[in-house]
């Protein structure tokens, strides 16, 4: 795990923010999802191991000082449970006050608390998947997103207090946020160091907890989230919609919705950047002697000049009838690619006329 440059793996800078990593973790992970035709198991797992490391503060504070998540060699590493001790076998130590994290403070820059993270925990983020069709990709369009999530409570709008009760310091851990757990082994004893479980690392409470949500600040429930769905949208970019994920706890904000969005093929276009594609079929007599066309578009029929002795398979641009460029200025093509119907069946006038033709050009 050590060799590997996750920045890299991401497709970041070093100096990225926790949002550009978040980002680009969900456009691969959307990408290379296993459940997903043509996903990559290896490089999903490459991915959620970058950004495991990444996108917490003190793993990548620790990776871009000894090029691991696990500090320098040689002592021992950290535990694979995230918990923030020392694993002797059977037996971890947490870091809190005293102990090992004072002893490896000076090494960790401030140590390695099994409390770092201190204070109520944000929402989760929420995945979606949205279908459109080709046309509302071509013009742009809003979806109503229905999620079954936890929101804030109503009630106590998520505060977690009955209404007109006082906030006052939390009793069980003293106002500090966290709660000292004792370890007692045959090594000895040793304080591991963990977030209140009443005030959830705030250290405050209410007096009377809501009776909706228990003191908890959310509930489970059922929200309509309306995105925004931008003209030119790649198939399967990904939008991010920011504080529409679950509720954090009191005090802490939701996370994020993340919409992929699928675009549904067309019968009749094509779609190449932001240029459209189609095809136009046009009969002998068109192709040698010229015409001038109807073509379909996604604005609209346009009508379009084949000129004489026009070849099957030629392809013509009509310009400024693609796609809008999501970035806001500017607008592609219309390519039409042009093939020559030759009949199956032909009347005797006609195959007369061929067939004098074809003695012209004999001579």
């Amino acid at each position: 795990m050590a060799n590997k440059d996750y920045y890299a793996i991401l497709g970041i800078p070093r100096d990225a923010s926790q949002d550009d990593v978040k980002k680009a973790f969900r456009k691969l992970a959307h990408k290379h999802h296993p459940d997903k035709q043509g996903g990559d198991e290896a490089k999903f797992k490459e991915a959620n191991e970058a950004y495991g490391v990444l996108s917490d503060p003190e793993k990548r504070k620790r990776y871009d000082q000894f090029g691991s998540a696990e500090g320098p060699a040689g002592f021992g590493g950290f535990n694979g449970n995230g918990a923030g001790g020392f694993d002797f076998g059977d037996f971890q130590f947490g870091g809190g006050a005293g102990g090992f994290e004072d002893l490896f403070s000076d090494i960790f820059s401030g140590g390695y608390s099994g409390a770092r993270s201190r204070g109520p925990r944000a929402g989760s983020d929420i995945q979606v998947d949205v279908e459109i069709p080709f046309m509302d990709m071509v013009s742009g369009t809003d979806r109503t997103v229905r999620l079954r999530k936890t929101v804030s409570c109503s009630d106590c709008d998520g505060s977690g207090g009955k209404k007109g009760s006082k906030e006052i310091s939390c009793k069980e851990c003293g106002g500090s946020g966290q709660v000292r757990q004792t370890v007692r082994s045959i090594l000895g004893t040793f304080a591991q160091v963990t977030q209140c479980p009443k005030c959830h690392g705030k250290g405050k409470r209410y007096e009377e907890d809501c009776q909706r949500c228990h003191g908890l600040g959310r509930v489970t429930g059922e929200e309509e989230v309306l995105v925004r769905i931008p003209a030119g949208i790649d198939d399967g970019q990904v939008i991010s919609v920011p504080g529409k994920g679950a509720a954090g706890e009191p005090g802490a904000p939701a996370g994020d919705l993340y919409v992929a969005v699928h675009v549904i093929p067309h019968p009749s276009f094509e779609r190449r950047g932001e240029s459209i594609l189609s095809r136009l079929q046009i009969s002998f007599a068109q192709a040698a002697l010229g015409d001038t066309v109807s073509v379909e578009t996604v604005g609209g029929p346009v009508r379009m000049k084949v000129p004489a002795g026009t070849q099957p398979g030629e392809v013509f641009r009509i310009k400024g009838k693609g796609l809008r460029s999501v970035r806001g200025f500017g607008q592609g093509d219309h390519l039409v690619t042009v093939s020559v119907v030759v009949p199956k069946h032909v009347s005797g006038k006609e195959k007369k006329l061929i067939e004098d033709l074809r003695g012209l050009d004999r001579k």
